[in-house]
């Protein structure tokens, strides 16, 4: 241990358990610097699929099909500064101002719950809904690191609509130059047997045609095609996630009365890029949707 830290530790108490106290604190140092040395060997191995993808340059979306415990996740060289992004999305008012931009979150209200900072959400349908018909849930904020060029902030909530648990939203950043920095978001969550159930009964009917990002080869004499299915459902949803992170950033410098208006724009125009996927209402629908829950939001508990 640093002598600086073991100087701290004696000044806060002589106890001989004073390493229960200061032991954390240095292990919770060491998971950083390990995540962010993880993350910047991802960008390594990932550095020529960025440059080439066929998404876009510099963003690459990817997922994880099980039957439990499905996840999608996005990388993306961001043309924005590590301090700038990292102080945009370490407050929990700051994500609910983009998590109110996916199609599907209907409310979005920071608040102290048990001495813990929470996101009350309401999701649902893709048209406006009144609260009492959405499904209700509540995420707990944490910034699980943050120093000078390495970010983790995690929404986590143990239980979810039809049986789905253990959601998690969470994004890492680290520095790449002065200007710019490489973001990752990871959206997983666990799903039980109704949930299962409900997934199955969906991607057979109504969501059958809709599909992911992933280009998959073709079997035999079968053409390539984009995945469907579980793995197309998280995709799409990554990429939403990933488009509110990038049009609230987009909009940063804008005057706050007038941040959420372009905020709303800018997403839905990013989101007609990648029609094919994520297409679902009319621009002046949405827009008119959003501004009135974002008002909603501002007052309903």
């Amino acid at each position: 241990m640093p002598s600086n830290s073991r100087s701290l530790c004696s000044r806060i108490t002589a106890f001989v358990a004073a390493w229960a106290i200061c032991a954390p604190l240095a292990h919770a140092g060491q998971v950083a610097a390990d995540s962010a040395m993880q993350l910047r060997e991802r960008y390594i191995a990932l550095a020529d699929e960025l440059e080439h993808s066929t998404i876009q340059k510099g963003l690459l979306v990817q997922s994880v099909e099980s039957s439990r415990a499905p996840r999608g996740d996005a990388y993306a060289v961001v043309n924005y500064p590590f301090a700038t992004v990292a102080a945009a999305f370490t407050s929990p008012a700051t994500l609910c101002e983009t998590l109110i931009l996916h199609l599907n979150v209907q409310y979005c209200r920071a608040m102290v719950s048990d001495r813990r900072e929470v996101l009350s959400t309401a999701v649902g349908r893709k048209v406006n809904q009144p609260l009492e018909d959405t499904y209700r849930i509540a995420f707990a904020f944490k910034v699980a690191a943050s120093d000078a060029d390495f970010m983790r902030v995690e929404l986590a909530a143990g239980k979810g609509p039809l049986g789905t648990a253990n959601y998690l939203i969470a994004v890492e950043l680290i520095a790449l130059d002065a200007g710019r920095s490489f973001m990752h978001i990871r959206y997983s969550y666990t799903q039980g047997f109704l949930a299962r159930l409900a997934t199955s009964v969906y991607f057979a009917t109504s969501g059958r045609d809709k599909v992911g990002f992933t280009l998959i080869e073709g079997v035999g004499d079968d053409p390539p095609h984009l995945v469907g299915g579980t793995r197309g459902a998280l995709e799409r949803n990554t990429m939403r996630y990933y488009l509110a992170y990038d049009a609230y950033l987009h909009t940063l410098a804008n005057p706050a009365p007038q941040r959420f208006e372009d905020s709303v724009e800018r997403w839905f125009d990013e989101t007609e890029r990648f029609a094919r996927q994520l297409r679902e209402v009319k621009r002046d629908d949405y827009i008119l949707m959003k501004r009135g829950q974002y008002l909603r939001q501002q007052t309903a508990q």
